[in-house]
């Protein structure tokens, strides 16, 4: 993401500053804000750390592509396009063919809307948080949450996982870290859609620009998943839209990342997804697959355990990094 640039409200200590600069003007309820860069030091491992790339080696990258969690239909377009262009501009050499392939594979991902959808000016801006136990959905609104406040974003976090005692005391330390205000059940066990209202609620009332909402992610029943998220939805929807519905996954699980974007993809409409532990996997094909079976876009990247250790997702940094 070049220029990040979203709407948000204009509170009235910067209503009075902009009155104080220019008696004349007439200030706007909302503004134009740029929120900090996120560099993405995206340690994304090669396909080739191992393996020569040459004319000769084109037979096997499509076993490469299998193995790095391309999926099949994927990897076998990909060698086909990479072949064509190849023979179309004489290519040989090692740095060519790779040129070559990185920029099929960056098109193949250089689709939908990979911006957050923070631009409506219909605040607050919900952004529901779905996805399995363990992949990083509550590091991720964390350093979300985080990078929005240093922007002087007023966020707003709701723990609506409550049968996870520890996901909701997990979701509090990212909040006193963010200073953000933590929304969480008031007892144990608590409706988990009560607790989405509630943080929703609260961020109406208090003029929060953005509140994001933790989700408990059980795929043993996926039936129980769809009526609780649908539930959630519901309940939401009674005093905000929801901007976004963000579903967190781990790189390391390979295919298995897929079997659950499919489940969550049924269960509720996805906009975009966030890719955690990018940096510990060697199955970045994974992306590709998504894209190519699912059409949602990847928006965010983790690539390590810092605050800061999320990026906007690139395709040409990530074609790159991937054929290196």
């Amino acid at each position: 993401m070049s220029n990040i640039f979203f709407w948000r409200k204009k509170r009235e200590e910067e209503k009075a500053e902009a009155n104080q600069s220019d008696a004349a003007s007439n200030s706007q309820d909302l503004v134009a804000t740029e929120l900090p860069k996120r560099n993405s030091k995206a340690g994304i491992r090669s396909l080739f750390s191992r393996v020569k790339f040459d004319l000769e080696s084109l037979e096997q990258l499509e076993e490469i592509l299998i193995q790095a969690d391309f999926g099949v239909d994927s990897a076998e377009s990909i060698v086909l396009e990479v072949k064509k262009i190849a023979k179309t501009q004489g290519a040989q050499s090692e740095a060519e063919l790779k040129t070559i392939l990185a920029g099929v594979i960056r098109d193949k991902l250089a689709t939908g809307n990979r911006e957050l959808n923070l631009t409506s000016g219909k605040l607050p801006y919900v952004i529901l948080v779905v996805g399995v136990n363990g992949v990083g959905k509550t590091t991720t609104i964390g350093k979300l949450a985080t990078w929005l406040t240093q922007g002087n974003w007023k966020v707003v976090l709701g723990a609506a996982d409550t049968f996870r005692a520890a996901a909701v005391d997990q979701l509090a330390t990212w909040a006193d870290r963010a200073g953000v205000k933590l929304v969480g059940p008031s007892s144990e066990g608590q409706d988990p859609a009560s607790v989405a209202f509630e943080a929703v609620e609260y961020a109406v009332q208090y003029e929060a620009d953005v509140v994001i909402i933790d989700t408990a992610g059980r795929l043993q029943n996926k039936t129980d998943l769809m009526d609780e998220l649908s539930k959630i939805r519901r309940v939401i929807e009674k005093q905000a839209e929801i901007a976004e519905v963000l579903l967190v996954l781990d790189a390391t699980t390979g295919q298995n990342g897929l079997v659950q974007a499919r489940a969550f993809a049924e269960a509720i409409s996805v906009t975009g997804i966030a890719l955690t532990k990018l940096d510990g996997s060697a199955k970045g094909g994974i992306v590709v697959a998504i894209q190519n079976e699912l059409a949602i876009p990847i928006k965010l990247v983790g690539v390590g355990e810092g605050v800061e250790d999320f990026a906007f997702f690139d395709p040409e940094e990530f074609a790159n990094g991937l054929v290196a």
